[in-house]
């Protein structure tokens, strides 16, 4: 079984490959200056798949067919799309993926979101706002919006002594054989203030009681700091930040649910700190050992 999503993970990168390089044989047909810069990048060394006789790429072994990029989706793809809260129009299957990769679409209601990862081919999904379960006290927050966020509704902690923000995912919704990461994606107001650490929990509920899964706890910093231990919030390309909460192994996705938690005790929020929600998406050997020579630990949940 797990040789079989390899072998599929391979195949998105090849598939991509080669119509990267139609692309260029396209341009350079057109453009004659640019065929020094075509052949040296078709000269580039193939993928270890180009040589695997478990799969069979297209009608030949330079051309990428429709079959091909329906390999590539999720063989639940159409219910998928189904959910979306706008149609999702597609001539082609690759016109479909290539979509999912670039744009997420939203589901069910609008508070979750949906999309592809580029370079595995696997699913990632944004849980919104409205479907964490979040406690503070006092409770003095409100439902805002921003137009660079995906969500139409996000909330704002203005002013909190601690907080307590859960976000759950089915395992089954999720790509098998798979290590994905969570992560709190969030913007800090323009006066805000405090908050500086919290902890980041990953547990499978049916498995864990709290109490056990906080004893794996990660130390997060929610503001760009030098010179700490644990995780640091990130800029994201879209304008938002977004700190690791943990991660976790997706074997067949019969684990039920998976949730991850930001836990902030005796922590001081004024200002605003605004949630736009947790996404869970497929994480990379390279990240976690650039991790590990950052001497950053994931709070990795596996279980059989």
């Amino acid at each position: 079984m797990s040789e079989k999503y390899d072998n599929w993970e391979r195949l998105v990168k090849v598939v991509l490959r080669r119509e990267e390089l139609r692309q260029v044989a396209l341009y350079s047909s057109r453009e004659p200056s640019f065929s020094s810069i075509s052949s040296s990048f078709i000269t580039e060394p193939a993928t270890p798949i180009h040589d695997d006789q478990n799969i069979q790429l297209g009608s030949s072994s330079n051309t990428v067919n429709e079959t091909d990029w329906d390999r590539l989706l999720p063989s639940d793809y159409e219910d998928i799309i189904a959910r979306s809260v706008n149609p999702v129009a597609y001539a082609t299957k690759k016109d479909l993926y290539l979509s999912l990769c670039d744009s997420p679409i939203l589901l069910d209601g609008g508070n979750t979101s949906f999309q592809l990862d580029k370079t595995t081919g696997k699913k990632c999904y944004m849980i919104g706002a409205r479907e964490l379960r979040i406690s503070c006290d006092p409770e003095v927050l409100e439902w805002t919006s921003h137009k660079d966020s995906r969500f139409s509704t996000m909330i704002d902690l203005l002013r909190v002594w601690w907080v307590d923000i859960r976000g759950r995912i089915e395992t089954q919704m999720l790509s098998p054989k798979t290590r994905y990461a969570a992560y709190l994606v969030f913007k800090l107001g323009k006066y805000f203030r405090g908050f500086e650490s919290g902890k980041g929990i990953i547990k499978y509920v049916k498995y864990d009681e709290d109490y056990e899964a906080e004893k794996r706890a990660a130390t997060l910093h929610l503001q760009p700091v030098k010179f700490k231990n644990g995780k640091i919030a990130v800029r994201r390309s879209d304008g938002w930040m977004e700190v690791q909460l943990g991660m976790f192994y997706n074997d067949l996705g019969e684990d039920g649910q998976v949730e991850a938690r930001l836990m902030g005790k005796n922590t001081y929020i004024n200002g605003g700190f605004i949630v736009e929600g947790i996404d869970f998406r497929p994480t990379t050997n390279a990240e976690i050992e650039r991790n590990r020579r950052k001497g950053i630990f994931s709070n990795l949940c596996v279980y059989p």
